[in-house]
């Protein structure tokens, strides 16, 4: 299928409230007219995610900010000026049209303007915002390529736009600019230095004031396979522990798997590189039916962060309570 074709279909589907398929730099998204309340609720729906959970928009191009924004902050005017499109969603004041079906009933609303090329075209051709969380199943791992949505959701999706493999491979950076200081919500490949170097200090981490924003849960991104967080030191002695009991573990490295350990994949010895892998490894280790996958804690660095982030909130959702234990 051509871009054309598949932008077409894409739009016609959008146009009937239906949901698809929509990638993006960092993972592929649960799409559908954020301006339809019954299409916002069919996501809700496909992912059974609870209702209170906001959802992120995804514009066409930082033009339409004020459609949606009831108020602009000149941190968001920088922010946004400097990341978009990119992988940063912008929490602002949301104006009073906006559904409460999209904001989970907050005051604020989460928006972003996607790099991938196809992503803009087909917003842009719509005509209208869509809110698009990730294309998985609640608290599951996030899908990076077209057919981790086919396998998640089969026919209940029927049109899933291929756009290759996701860039980024992890969601976007949260920033909430709706108060008088600027926060990070949820941390992503823009890291706290680059956003300093644009508009000063910034906190991070939410408190009792802040909204509540997409993929903030403490368990989330989560695989069905129990996974168990090691130190680097400690990894290979690990494994080799659990071999010598007769367990079998799926291994997730980030330079290479220690032989003789074969179910094992390494990720990327650089943060950029496994952030782009991780997803889609996870997957395929859970593929495996193991015990459990033992994975390579990552560096304390600050690039690091993002993907400490998403490896403790997977860790937490799948709870050492299963076989193996």
């Amino acid at each position: 299928m051509t871009d054309e074709i598949a932008i077409d279909a894409a739009v016609a589907a959008l146009a009937r409230g239906e949901a698809i398929g929509l990638p993006t730099e960092t993972v592929y998204g649960l799409a559908a007219d954020a301006s339809n309340a019954d299409a916002v609720r069919r996501i809700f729906a496909l992912k059974g995610r609870p209702a209170d959970h906001p959802l992120i928009v995804h514009l066409a191009e930082a033009g339409w900010l004020e459609r949606w924004a009831l108020e602009v902050s000149p941190a968001a005017r920088s922010l946004a000026a400097r990341y978009w499109p990119g992988p940063l969603t912008l929490i602002v004041k949301r104006r009073p049209e906006v559904l409460d079906v999209v904001t989970g009933g907050q005051d604020t609303v989460g928006l972003r303007v996607p790099a991938h090329p196809l992503a803009r075209a087909i917003i842009a051709r719509f005509g209208n915002a869509l809110a698009a969380p990730s294309a998985n199943r609640h608290g599951h791992v996030s899908p990076t390529t077209a057919q981790h949505v086919r396998d998640e959701f089969g026919d209940a999706v029927p049109i899933v736009v291929d756009g290759g493999d996701c860039e980024v491979g992890i969601e976007s950076t949260i920033v909430d600019v709706s108060g008088a200081v600027p926060r990070i919500l949820r941390p992503g490949r823009i890291d706290r230095a680059s956003l300093e170097a644009t508009i000063g200090a910034i906190e991070s981490g939410a408190v009792a004031a802040s909204p509540r924003a997409a993929g903030t849960l403490v368990a989330h991104y989560a695989p069905r396979t129990p996974i168990e967080l090691v130190a680097s030191d400690a990894f290979e002695a690990r494994l080799a522990e659990h071999r010598r009991a007769g367990r079998r573990v799926a291994a997730l490295a980030r330079a290479s798997v220690p032989p003789p350990h074969t179910e094992g994949i390494a990720a990327g010895a650089s943060a950029e590189r496994y952030a782009q892998a991780l997803y889609a490894a996870l997957r395929a280790l859970d593929a495996l039916a193991a015990e459990r996958i033992v994975i390579e804690a990552p560096p304390d660095g600050s690039d690091w962060i993002a993907v400490r982030d998403r490896l403790m909130r997977a860790a937490a959702g799948a709870p050492l309570d299963g076989p193996g234990t």
